[in-house]
């Protein structure tokens, strides 16, 4: 990568300062400064990077796109709510320089080198703020300090001693290599050490056939365990004496712990793992709510960055809401309200994007527009370049019809679409003119059906507008242009038609595949309720896509999971509230790549299935399985947001099961009085669960506190078919679903059927 490289840090479109960006030698740290003054205006860590996006992939490098071109411009993603960082480099050769070597750094591949620069970046951070008088040296009363600022609250004889043990000069001080000595004094991994003896026969090292016993015994890999074990020498010992001679050390025994591969998510569903060729309503969706909001739904901005978070996160359900602008320009916001609005051909330009893939094949977005979108405003410009990001129209086909008799109407079905099908698509949402078999079998002259759940004076009002000609035209000539203009749209929805809800009953006899219905939550829930087994029936053969009460004006979530136990596909949320339930959303679409669509277990794909989530007893289960969770300790747990200066945290952890209503249970560990550095809790944990393919398991650690409602401390969701037993690292995440390195759990996982 470059060193002192001179660019563009962009805030707005008439904002764009030159500053000079040099990686620092700890390879760890970046920092700029000003070009005219020369003074250094900030820095920044890479383990606070989350990734890199190339090109025009934000709402202000956007705003510059005719006057720079992408191949110069990239952005700087932060974990957090900090602010991006938008760059225009000099030329596309600084900028892949830049890029590429921003990527080497933070992707997982790099696990050995980040957890040695991480831990002498920590080293050397804790140093100097502990170092009060910056002589280079440190006291015992700022080695005091130190441990409060760490989150430790060590007995002093025994912090005494550590700081005399490192103390090899006997200078009454610490510097350089003995400061070392004692952070890893302070840092020592007993419980880690001791089971790495367990296996070792000399203490000090694990011999080849040792790991491999390791990883048969208590990791349960049986498949090519030699092979792996080799693997997992040459990835993570760093004595390269040990590597010749094929032995891992207790160092090479902790970095293994600590790697992805230690990690209690399975590494196989990483990666797309999972059936890709089924159709469109046999897997979950992520979806979001009114994605271009990103904070309230009164009075909140909107903003592209709002599309480009949800898609980074993998969402692949986005709603646009489009509305007459001035000058005929379509705009996106929540209409009725006192949003800001931005341009539709913004949201077109981002949704065109060919990036937005979290695998080599990336599946479909879906693009919904609820009744307010009025379909004549989108002159034939932007429905040009909307077909270009390459919305998914069908072969012209003749649908076939079943047979009438046998208490089977008349309804054409279509051949089912699968995800292979539409990958790299765009599908539209909406209400449609006319019939889908109209479109497919040539112009018919029925009424246009502009039908949705939705039901209201908005409803009223959107078929008022959409009667052909639409509006009160200028002329003739105009009103054809809306008619066609109207009908071009409306052919664009195919597979996703908007149709309203009037009962299973119904739909069984009159509803297609091909159609989509949308429920508010609390319509969702009367029916979970009252007919439990026919919501499932009706989702493993349509769409079903529910939405946040109206009530909801801060932009608070739903429980999804009650969606998820009927089969709801597209249960949508609003993406930029932090939660529990944002918790759960990304825990179950971590999975499959990460590329937004899971597939849903095979009882809820059947149309005849007896499931019901409210009594699990009612169809042939394989019978209960038990979760046992042994949770050993913890490892630098971060303090709470503006807690008081010298606080440290009381750490206790929670495991929450949410699944269907017999599965859902919590249980949680003491409290560890005044330690978050390394609290040992060594406490177990158990659960039976009924239908554990619907389960989602939650770790939360919280800071306890006797007088008030605990504090967050951070969180780790996943589904249960990814957890990997054995001895695993739970990596921490923040309120908002970010990284927050190097804290962590460590745990014992044993699962029995």
């Amino acid at each position: 990568m470059q060193q002192g490289t001179l660019m563009r840090k962009v805030k707005s479109k008439n904002w764009k300062k030159q500053r000079y960006f040099k990686l620092q030698d700890d390879c760890m740290t970046i920092w700029y400064q000003s070009k005219r003054t020369g003074k250094t205006e900030s820095a920044f860590s890479i383990s606070d990077v989350e990734t890199v996006r190339e090109g025009h992939q934000s709402e202000v490098l956007q705003s510059v796109a005719e006057e720079f071109p992408p191949e110069r411009c990239f952005t700087i993603v932060f974990y957090g709510r900090r602010g991006n960082l938008d760059l225009i480099a000099g030329s596309a050769e600084e900028a892949q320089c830049w890029i590429q070597g921003l990527h080497q750094l933070i992707e997982p591949r790099s696990f050995p080198l980040m957890c040695a620069l991480v831990s002498r970046t920590w080293i050397r951070d804790w140093f100097q703020k502990a170092d009060k008088n910056k002589d280079g040296r440190m006291n015992f009363k700022e080695v005091q300090r130190l441990l409060k600022m760490m989150n430790v609250d060590m007995n002093e004889d025994h912090a005494l001693r550590l700081f005399q043990d490192a103390d090899k000069s006997e200078s009454g001080t610490l510097e350089g290599e003995e400061f070392v000595l004692f952070y890893k004094a302070l840092t020592q991994r007993e419980e880690v050490l001791s089971l790495f003896q367990d296996f070792s026969e000399d203490g000090k090292k694990l011999t080849l056939l040792e790991l491999v016993d390791f990883l048969r015994q208590e990791q349960l890999e049986d498949e090519g365990t030699e092979e792996l074990a080799m693997e997992l020498i040459d990835k993570y010992e760093p004595s390269e004496t040990a590597r010749a001679r094929h032995v891992l050390s207790a160092d090479g025994f902790l970095m293994y712990l600590c790697s992805p591969e230690g990690s209690i998510f399975n590494p196989r569903h990483q990666v797309m793992w999972q059936d890709m060729t089924q159709p469109l309503c046999h897997y979950f969706i992520s979806s979001s709510h009114n994605t271009y909001l990103i904070e309230d739904q009164i009075r909140g901005q909107s903003s592209i960055e709002g599309y480009i978070r949800a898609l980074k996160r993998g969402c692949r359900c986005l709603e646009v809401d489009c509305w007459d602008g001035p000058n005929g320009e379509p705009i996106v916001y929540h209409g009725h309200t006192f949003t800001s609005k931005i341009p539709f051909r913004e949201v077109v330009s981002t949704l065109g994007k060919p990036s937005w893939g979290n695998s080599s094949s990336p599946p479909p977005l879906m693009g919904t527009s609820p009744p307010s979108c009025h379909p004549q405003s989108v002159e034939p410009s932007y429905l040009h370049s909307f077909l270009c990001c390459g919305v998914w129209t069908p072969a012209v086909q003749t649908p076939r019809r079943l047979p009438e008799g046998d208490g089977h109407p008349q309804v054409p079905t279509f051949p089912s679409i699968t995800l292979q099908e539409l990958k790299h698509k765009i599908l539209l949402k909406g209400k449609k003119i006319g019939r889908l078999e109209d479109m497919l079998d040539g112009p018919g002259d029925e009424a246009p059906d502009m039908s949705d759940d939705d039901n209201g004076p908005e409803v009223e009002e959107e078929r008022r507008r959409v009667k052909v000609g639409g509006g009160n035209p200028s002329s003739s000539a105009l009103q054809k242009d809306k008619e066609t203009l109207a009908q071009a749209l409306s052919d664009c929805v195919v597979y996703c038609k908007s149709v309203s809800f009037r009962g299973f009953q119904e739909a069984r006899s009159h509803s297609r595949p091909s159609e989509i219905s949308s429920l508010s939550e609390a319509k969702a829930r009367k029916l979970i309720r009252d007919a439990g087994n026919e919501f499932v029936r009706h989702n493993a053969w349509q769409l079903t896509r529910i939405y946040p009460s109206g009530m909801r004006t801060d932009s608070s979530n739903y429980n999804p999971q009650e969606m998820w136990n009927v089969g709801c596909q597209i249960v949508a949320l609003n993406f930029q509230t932090a939660g529990l339930e944002m918790d759960l959303c990304d825990g179950l679409f971590s999975q499959n790549g990460h590329c937004g669509y899971v597939l849903k277990p095979p009882f809820m794909r059947d149309e005849e299935t007896l499931f019901n989530p409210s009594d699990p007893t009612s169809w042939d289960s394989p019978g209960p399985v038990t979760l046992t969770i042994q949770v050993i300790s913890g490892q630098q747990l971060p303090k709470v947001a503006n807690s008081k200066e010298g606080a440290i945290i009381d750490p206790l952890v929670r495991v929450e099961i949410h699944g269907v209503p017999e599965d859902q249970a919590h249980q949680q560990t003491k409290y560890i009085e005044n330690n978050g550095f390394n609290p040992y809790w060594g406490e177990t944990l158990q659960f039976q669960l009924r239908v554990p393919e619907l389960a989602l398991v939650r770790f939360v650690v919280e800071d306890y506190d006797k007088t008030s409602r605990n504090d967050f401390v951070g969180q780790f969701t996943l589904a249960f078919a990814n957890i990997k037993p054995g001895y695993r690292h739970i990596h921490l995440l923040s309120k908002d679903g970010t990284g927050i390195p190097p804290s962590s759990l460590f745990v014992h996982i044993h699962i029995t059927e």
